[in-house]
């Protein structure tokens, strides 16, 4: 999300600065993910069908008909009607059937906006097995649902049936669809746009030789600011700052929401100071701070000091690398980076609290 507020797709090897929840600016960092729909934002093509059962009509689909969250004029508008049946076998609904590998977690995404606010609407889950209730706005928001896929194909699907668990919606809805995704992962991302075959984002990273002037040895403090919405299965190295694999210093955030300051010298593990469970909080920012110089570590989270450690014989190693992964770019951070800030001084512990 650019400055204005829209939806922006950048070219390849060009960093993505998100002002979405960051008035100055975030860089973003996500995994690779594939957007299986071939035609992501084309709901009138044949590759989306247009069902009804019972009492219910075929969607209208009219594309082209508002301006979208990109600001251009390419947003579709859909008309359900489900008639005047009440049963589960009245139904309008708009569908995309794609191949996906079996028993994994399949997310689909889009974003909705009501004609007139208020309308609800179903999104079916990707294995068919559940059902997702929207109470749409007027205003442009982004949906999404999670499901395990039962077979090696999963279907996005979106609009009214009637009579689920007894209960009657609304018989009528008119809606407007944009930049719809099916991605396998328990999150959705950023939108990957399509048109006639699935698209890909490869894993973003960013690394950088430490800066001139800016010469780690023997002493040096950091700055790191970042928000992590997701855990990944594997170890995160959310910041790195190292010479080679046997001289670094990183912060890991495991898959057990578990942070840890490492600083390993001549390859061996000098330092290990770990925040534990809960370490931070899903969608919200996180401060870490920390200095060393030898026989010196310390390490705060949110302005509170986690742990220390003192010992005479540990030091610091040289670094000239920086990146939001391991050295060898393995295991790297998702999420978004605020701020970094990097010293080559062993600032106060005062300051490091601020």
């Amino acid at each position: 999300v650019n400055k204005e507020g829209l939806i922006e797709v950048v070219g390849n090897n060009e960093p993505r600065i998100d002002f979405k929840d960051n008035t100055k600016g975030a860089l973003l960092l996500e995994p690779t993910r594939t957007n299986l729909l071939p035609y992501s934002n084309d709901f009138s093509n044949d590759a989306w069908s247009k069902n009804q059962s019972g009492t219910g009509l075929i969607p209208v689909v009219t594309p082209n008909s508002l301006i979208s969250p990109d600001g251009t004029l390419n947003a579709t508008k859909v008309v359900f009607n489900t008639g005047s049946g009440i049963s589960s076998s009245d139904l309008s609904f708009l569908e995309d059937t794609v191949s996906t590998a079996s028993g994994v977690a399949i997310n689909q995404s889009v974003y909705l906006k009501g004609e007139n606010g208020g309308e609800t609407i179903l999104i079916r889950g990707a294995a068919g097995g559940s059902y997702t209730t929207l109470t749409l706005t007027n205003e442009w928001v982004r949906y999404n649902a999670t499901e395990t896929s039962g077979s090696t194909s999963s279907t996005w699907a979106i609009g009214l049936r009637q009579g689920l668990g007894g209960v009657v919606i609304n018989s009528t809805a008119t809606i407007y669809m944009a930049f719809a995704q099916l991605e396998q992962g328990s999150y959705a991302t950023s939108y990957i746009p399509t048109s006639g075959s699935i698209g890909t984002r490869v894993a973003e990273s960013s690394s950088q030789t430490v800066p001139d002037g800016v010469k780690i040895e023997n002493q040096g403090s950091l700055y790191f600011e970042f928000n992590s919405s997701y855990l990944e299965t594997y170890t995160q190295r959310i910041l790195t700052i190292s010479e080679d694999a046997n001289n670094i210093i990183e912060f890991q955030l495991a898959g057990s929401n578990l942070l840890t300051f490492v600083v390993v010298k001549s390859g061996q593990s000098e330092v290990i100071i770990t925040k534990p469970f809960p370490a931070i909080t899903l969608g919200e920012n996180t401060k870490i701070a920390a200095a060393f110089s030898n026989g010196d570590f310390v390490f705060y989270v949110n302005g509170i000091l986690i742990g220390t450690d003192t010992d005479a014989s540990k030091s610091v190693p040289t670094i000239s690398d920086i990146k939001f992964s391991r050295y060898n770019s393995t295991t790297p951070f998702v999420g978004s980076v605020n701020n970094l800030k990097l010293y080559n001084t062993r600032l106060s512990n005062s300051e490091l609290q601020a």
